[in-house]
């Protein structure tokens, strides 16, 4: 692996994930409590973990739990808690987001900045400091994050950490390096890592990806399938869609791993995608670490 900070930072995942499940009795209290109706919101990366959290709480049977992007929220609806998950913590939507709740809704923002705007506005905060990175490309903060969420809603993380070492080793197909489009699938609460791993190698290689729920993969998105195009499910595909996939040519990477270790395999792939096309993975074009938003009118 190339040693770009975003390839460091991958790599210090194992760690960061131990670190924060240690850390969970600390954080527990600020995270939201059974039957509260959440709000979670987020931008870019932060929204599909967002989506992910989302879907865990509620099929855990934890309370009503929406996630929307910070430009989206809808403040009028009767919420307990809203739960920002903002790396910088100066994301301008998410300012506004939090500015926008009554202050009887209690507010808990997850950063990697403890004295950011939005961690002065919450009135919880948990800092992962030790998950921040140097790279406009996120990688280790969203992961990290989510496996404390993950943990704290009793979802399993046990395979996801056996399965950490394995995703910063094992072989990324050549059908993959050389596919000129990819499309992440996934269901139930990976449908928003697949997302995020569409992202990731968009904006680290600017290579043409996409992302859909399982089953909606053959409500259309399935025509661009070719030989020299790829399909990655991060999670199980029934075999008949399998078999509709493999007859159109296009390469199938069907999952191994727990989906956010798959995530991690994605991750490296930006990476190599990014490097090979003459771009800096840490750097991408037209990208800041934080988008902040200059006051108009």
């Amino acid at each position: 692996m190339s040693q770009h900070h975003t390839s460091q930072e991958i790599a210090s995942q194992p760690a960061c994930w131990e670190r924060v499940l240690k850390e969970l009795p600390d954080h527990a209290a600020a995270l939201p409590a059974p039957g509260e109706r959440v709000a979670v919101i987020g931008c870019g990366t932060s929204l599909f973990m967002a989506q992910a959290y989302a879907h865990l709480r509620e099929e855990a049977g934890l309370g009503l739990t929406d996630a929307y992007p910070a430009s989206e929220v809808r403040p009028h609806r009767a919420y307990d808690r809203v739960l920002a998950l903002t790396r910088s913590g100066t994301t301008t939507e998410v300012l506004a987001a939090l500015d926008r709740f009554a202050p009887s809704v209690r507010t808990t923002v997850v950063t990697a900045v403890g004295d950011s705007p939005a961690a002065a506005a919450a009135h919880h905060v948990i800092c992962l400091d030790y998950a921040d990175e140097r790279s406009v490309v996120q990688t280790r903060f969203p992961t990290t994050q989510l496996m404390l969420l993950r943990a704290h809603v009793g979802h399993s993380t046990v395979r996801a950490l056996a399965d950490a070492e394995t995703a910063l080793t094992t072989e990324i197909e050549p059908e993959l390096l050389g596919a000129g489009q990819i499309s992440f699938l996934g269901a139930g609460w990976s449908v928003g890592i697949a997302a995020e791993a569409a992202l990731k190698v968009r904006e680290a290689a600017a290579w043409w990806t996409e992302s859909y729920s399982v089953m909606e993969y053959r409500h259309g998105p399935i025509a661009v399938a070719a030989p020299g195009r790829a399909v990655w499910g991060l999670s199980s595909l029934p075999g008949p869609l399998a078999e509709q996939i493999s007859a159109t040519g296009a390469h199938l990477r069907h999952p191994r791993l727990d989906p956010l270790a798959e995530l991690v395999v994605v991750q490296r792939l930006a990476v190599e995608l990014a490097t090979a096309a003459g771009r800096d993975p840490d750097q991408p074009a037209h990208l800041t670490r934080s988008v902040v938003l200059e006051p108009t009118g």
